[in-house]
């Protein structure tokens, strides 16, 4: 079963495109044939679609061709309507994007990619539509490849294949087009039914959200919900979220009665050996593996309502078949479109797509969204309005802003202010990062071996060294990752604090935690530095052996090879594979450029 959505701007010929995919396979019906005056028909179902010539509502269709079952989402191109863009892309597992050949990559084009990224639709055909307006001609393509790329680069989509159609005449939609001799890729139905799907649904962590309470008569007692993810089978350890309370699966009956187990996406009926208290909105969770909980949500938010959000004003949250109070406590930053840059923002109004902090009024038991889907999505509902006004995606729990009354804060008796006049330089957090091998660690040696010698404080921190230590309890998950780099950058701050040259080696190969050390540091005071050595020549390295072991299976979740490493976009210094004295030397201009070594210690 393949779940695909179709997305683009308005008149990009979505719904023609989908019209002539169904007519070229003769899959409608004679009836809707006779009375078809055009192709998007077939799925602007509504009058005013019709009326207006767009699509306004989200178009489900189901079919079969060949081996392969189709569920399909047609959603809506024009901008006020990208809330059902985000219903339609919640659940897919590859986006057909559609670009006009005449107007290339839009605004609208950019948001829909960035959507897709964040909901984690993992494959995206970019469909450049009416070809026959350009002639057919191949450099058009090519420049719209180039610029939808330049753009997609920078998220996260592991997918991505490029298709020039005409869905008006057909080409390369069912058939090849005798018009595009030059391309000799797949037609957009081939790749359909060949693509190789990953799954999605999360297999591992058993998650059932509890609909309602179903008592038949005195002597049954059912638990009736939709299994989210994971597995359960009779006999399991379980636990009852928020109650806590545990018990083990006695029985577990679907529509066609009594059954042994239940995965993904199957609605049961669950009974308990114990009499537990249980109602719509709990969640039942494997005793031995369950969701974190907080009442402190960092979120993905793409806000759906004319009105602005206001912060510290009450929203109702669903997650799962649960629904709490909550408000936004914060806006860290809301992302343009075009650029990806994060500028500051106090709220987000239609469409934008910011970071926020949500503060709920009860916990919330979830799985990041990258790791789960279903309990990691949630929505925010106006409680005057009972308007759905954002759609969110959960990246963890959120620190709490405010101190513990039981800690205070340390004062330090000498500033570093103080600190940096009497020892002649400024302080700073010089941040390594690369791949393992790249050669970090002994630039940051280097380099401190020669501040050494001009009486300079230095301050080393290593990732394998924190790994033996204070690092020693973390495995090398993705969020594990996340916590290993939160570590080093509070000593990174206080070690910056006190006066020093911060020199931190540290693999950490996501963007958004290298942004969070860079947060903690006083602006301009925190340089990146990427070491950028390729990976063969890493490889090639390989002193520890690591990536022999990790390309036998020994090692799991390895950067560069089973793990990602998203390159920094704007490093303060990208130090290319390049001889160790040239390296040095351009870090000591970085240090006098930035002022933190006086003019005489720099050469």
């Amino acid at each position: 079963m393949l779940r695909f959505v179709t997305a683009g701007s308005v008149d990009d010929g979505k719904s023609t495109l989908i019209g002539r995919l169904l007519h070229d396979k003769e899959l409608i019906p004679t009836d809707h044939l006779k009375n078809l005056e055009d192709l998007s028909y077939l799925t602007d179902g509504l009058r005013d679609e019709r009326e207006q010539k767009i699509t306004i509502d989200v178009a489900y269709r189901y079919f079969e061709i060949g081996e392969r079952k189709f569920i399909l989402a047609d959603t809506p191109g024009h901008e006020q309507y990208t809330r059902n863009m985000l219903t339609g892309a919640s659940t897919a597992d590859l986006a057909v994007l559609l670009v006009d050949a005449r107007k290339g990559v839009t605004t609208q084009t950019r948001r829909h990619t960035l959507l897709c990224s964040l909901l984690g639709v993992p494959q995206i055909v970019l469909a450049v539509n009416k070809m026959d307006a350009v002639d057919f001609q191949q450099s058009v393509f090519q420049l719209i490849e180039r610029q939808f790329f330049a753009y997609a680069d920078r998220l996260k989509i592991p997918s991505i294949v490029s298709i020039p159609v005409s869905a008006l005449q057909g080409d390369n939609v069912v058939h090849k087009s005798a018009q595009m001799a030059w391309y000799e890729g797949p037609t957009l139905l081939h790749h359909l039914q060949h693509v190789h799907l990953g799954a999605l649904a999360n297999p591992v962590d058993f998650r059932l959200a509890v609909q309602c309470v179903v008592r038949p008569h005195q002597d049954f007692r059912g638990l009736a919900g939709r299994v989210l993810s994971g597995r359960v089978r009779v006999g399991d350890a379980v636990t009852l979220l928020p109650s806590g309370a545990t018990s083990q699966v006695q029985a577990l009956h679907g529509p066609d009665g009594p059954q042994q187990q239940a995965g993904p996406g199957e609605s049961v009926i669950l009974r308990l050996q114990d009499e537990r208290e249980a109602g719509r909105g709990t969640m039942v969770v494997r005793t031995a593996n369950q969701p974190e909980r907080a009442t402190r949500l960092d979120v993905n938010l793409c806000w759906t309502d004319a009105r602005p959000l206001q912060q510290n004003v009450p929203y109702w949250l669903l997650h799962t078949s649960r629904k709490i109070r909550c408000q936004v406590e914060h806006v860290h930053y809301q992302l343009d479109v075009d650029t990806l840059h994060r500028q500051p923002a106090e709220t987000l109004e239609l469409n934008q797509i910011g970071r926020v902090r949500l503060l709920c009024s009860e916990a919330v038991f979830f799985d990041p969204y990258d790791r789960n889907r279903e309990t990691g999505s949630l929505a925010l509902v106006d409680p005057n309005s009972n308007q759905t006004v954002a759609a969110g995606m959960i990246r963890g729990a959120a620190p709490d802003p405010a101190n513990d009354p039981r800690v205070y804060p340390y004062q330090a008796a000498i500033s570093r202010v103080d600190r940096e006049m009497r020892q002649g330089h400024a302080a700073c957090v010089l941040w390594f990062t690369g791949l393992s091998g790249s050669g970090k660690s002994t630039l940051a040696q280097e380099l401190e071996k020669l501040l050494f010698l001009q009486n300079c404080r230095t301050f080393s921190l290593d990732g394998d060294n924190l790994r033996h230590g204070l690092n020693s309890d973390l495995p090398f998950s993705a969020a594990a990752r996340k916590e290993n780099v939160r570590r080093a950058a509070e000593l990174a701050r206080l070690a910056f604090e006190h006066g020093n040259i911060v020199l931190a080696s540290f693999i950490s190969p996501f963007a958004e935690d290298r942004e969070l050390a860079r947060q903690k540091i006083e602006p301009g005071r925190f340089l990146e530095i990427f070491v950028d050595t390729p990976l063969e020549v890493c490889q090639a390295r390989d002193v520890k052996g690591l990536y022999a072991r990790a390309l036998r299976g020994e090692i799991a979740e390895f950067t560069g090879i089973s793990s990602p490493y998203e390159r920094p976009l704007q490093p303060e210094l990208h130090l290319p594979n390049q001889p160790l004295v040239r390296s040095l030397q351009q870090l000591l201009d970085l240090l006098k450029e930035r002022q933190i070594l006086p003019p005489s210690n720099a050469g």
